[in-house]
Protein backbone atom coordinates (compact mmCIF):
# COMPACT_ATOMS: atom_id res chain seq x y z
CA UNK A 1 0.00 0.00 0.00
CA UNK A 2 1.50 3.28 -1.02
CA UNK A 3 1.02 6.12 1.45
CA UNK A 4 0.03 9.58 0.72
CA UNK A 5 3.15 12.35 0.18
CA UNK A 6 1.68 14.06 3.42
CA UNK A 7 2.72 10.70 5.60
CA UNK A 8 6.41 10.86 4.47
CA UNK A 9 9.29 11.19 7.12
CA UNK A 10 11.28 14.13 6.52
CA UNK A 11 14.21 11.90 5.78
CA UNK A 12 11.83 10.58 2.50
CA UNK A 13 10.83 14.35 1.35
CA UNK A 14 14.84 14.24 1.41
CA UNK A 15 15.60 11.68 -0.27
CA UNK A 16 12.19 11.89 -2.55
CA UNK A 17 13.52 15.50 -3.12
CA UNK A 18 17.17 14.47 -3.95
CA UNK A 19 16.06 11.66 -6.43
CA UNK A 20 13.70 13.73 -8.43
CA UNK A 21 16.42 17.18 -9.11
CA UNK A 22 17.87 15.29 -11.75
CA UNK A 23 14.54 14.42 -13.93
CA UNK A 24 12.99 17.81 -13.41
CA UNK A 25 16.23 20.10 -14.09
CA UNK A 26 16.52 17.54 -16.96
CA UNK A 27 12.89 18.64 -18.02
CA UNK A 28 13.27 22.32 -17.31
CA UNK A 29 16.07 22.09 -19.61
CA UNK A 30 14.37 20.30 -22.29
CA UNK A 31 11.34 23.07 -21.82
CA UNK A 32 13.76 26.11 -22.20
CA UNK A 33 15.59 24.72 -25.14
CA UNK A 34 12.26 23.89 -26.57
CA UNK A 35 10.83 27.78 -26.00
CA UNK A 36 14.20 28.94 -27.84
CA UNK A 37 13.70 27.08 -30.56
CA UNK A 38 9.81 27.87 -31.05
CA UNK A 39 11.07 31.36 -30.78
CA UNK A 40 13.56 31.17 -33.35
CA UNK A 41 10.77 29.52 -35.84
CA UNK A 42 8.17 32.84 -35.00
CA UNK A 43 10.39 35.62 -35.12
CA UNK A 44 13.11 34.29 -38.00
CA UNK A 45 15.44 36.95 -37.06
CA UNK A 46 17.78 36.01 -39.98
CA UNK A 47 18.47 33.70 -42.66
CA UNK A 48 19.68 31.35 -42.29
CA UNK A 49 18.20 30.61 -38.76
CA UNK A 50 17.41 26.97 -39.51
CA UNK A 51 21.05 25.96 -38.16
CA UNK A 52 20.94 27.67 -34.87
CA UNK A 53 17.51 25.52 -34.74
CA UNK A 54 19.15 21.88 -35.98
CA UNK A 55 21.84 23.06 -33.29
CA UNK A 56 19.32 23.58 -30.56
CA UNK A 57 17.22 20.06 -31.86
CA UNK A 58 20.95 18.08 -31.39
CA UNK A 59 21.47 19.81 -28.21
CA UNK A 60 17.91 18.25 -26.90
CA UNK A 61 18.77 15.05 -28.68
CA UNK A 62 21.74 15.18 -26.58
CA UNK A 63 20.34 15.44 -23.47
CA UNK A 64 17.46 13.19 -23.74
CA UNK A 65 20.41 10.53 -24.81
CA UNK A 66 22.76 11.26 -22.30
CA UNK A 67 20.99 12.23 -19.26
CA UNK A 68 17.42 10.81 -20.00
CA UNK A 69 18.72 7.29 -21.09
CA UNK A 70 21.36 7.50 -18.58
CA UNK A 71 24.03 6.59 -21.59
CA UNK A 72 26.32 8.85 -19.55
CA UNK A 73 27.12 6.13 -16.65
CA UNK A 74 27.17 3.23 -19.01
CA UNK A 75 30.66 1.36 -19.74
CA UNK A 76 32.03 2.61 -22.93
CA UNK A 77 31.12 -0.06 -25.70
CA UNK A 78 27.28 0.62 -24.42
CA UNK A 79 27.81 4.21 -24.91
CA UNK A 80 29.55 3.45 -28.60
CA UNK A 81 25.92 1.49 -29.40
CA UNK A 82 23.96 3.77 -27.97
CA UNK A 83 25.71 6.46 -30.26
CA UNK A 84 25.69 4.54 -33.51
CA UNK A 85 21.79 3.54 -33.00
CA UNK A 86 21.33 6.95 -32.57
CA UNK A 87 23.33 8.11 -35.48
CA UNK A 88 21.23 5.60 -37.39
CA UNK A 89 17.68 6.53 -36.27
CA UNK A 90 18.88 10.17 -37.76
CA UNK A 91 19.65 8.57 -41.12
CA UNK A 92 16.88 6.87 -41.44
CA UNK A 93 14.53 9.85 -40.11
CA UNK A 94 16.97 11.98 -43.12
CA UNK A 95 16.28 9.34 -45.89
CA UNK A 96 12.21 9.34 -45.03
CA UNK A 97 12.29 13.20 -45.25
CA UNK A 98 14.18 13.29 -48.07
CA UNK A 99 11.40 10.93 -49.54
CA UNK A 100 8.68 12.94 -48.57
CA UNK A 101 10.22 16.32 -49.76
CA UNK A 102 11.48 14.75 -53.29
CA UNK A 103 8.28 13.92 -54.41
Amino acid sequence: MRTPLSTLTPADRAQLKQRMRKPVLTFLALLALLAVNVTLGATLPFAHVWAIELGVVALMAATILLVSMEVIEEPPLIRLFSGLGFFWVCIMVGMTLTDYLGR
